[in-house]
């Protein structure tokens, strides 16, 4: 992702709108915060699921949300399936279907 594209925001203010149960749910309470180059502004978080799959979410300049689902395998990164355009009172659930990786299809897969 670039980081262009996507704004820097508060972690903390997520992880609220996320939900402190879903985050429990989604990683077992992991995240892991990515900081913009200076080390001062949240860039995006990960919250690693299992399986070598992770959830990130990206704040775009519209206020909306990204949600991403990575696969990791041999130190490469595999899109799973983003969704867009998430509104701050859909990102709980839309980062829990995110997390579900087996057998459930998740938003549009980039090549």
């Amino acid at each position: 992702m670039t980081e262009e594209k996507y704004r820097p925001f508060n972690e903390d203010e997520l992880l609220k709108q996320i939900g402190i149960q879903n985050v429990f749910a989604i990683s077992g309470g992991r995240v892991q915060v990515w900081r913009t180059n200076d080390g001062q502004a949240c860039r995006s978080i990960t919250l690693p699921v299992s399986n070598g799959y992770s959830v990130e979410i990206y704040l775009a300049w519209d206020d909306t949300y990204t949600v991403t689902r990575q696969f990791k395998r041999k130190g490469q990164y595999f899109n799973k399936g983003t969704v867009e355009g998430v509104y701050c009172e859909n990102i709980g659930e839309v980062a829990y279907q995110a997390s579900c990786f087996r057998n459930v299809e998740f938003g549009k897969v980039s090549a």
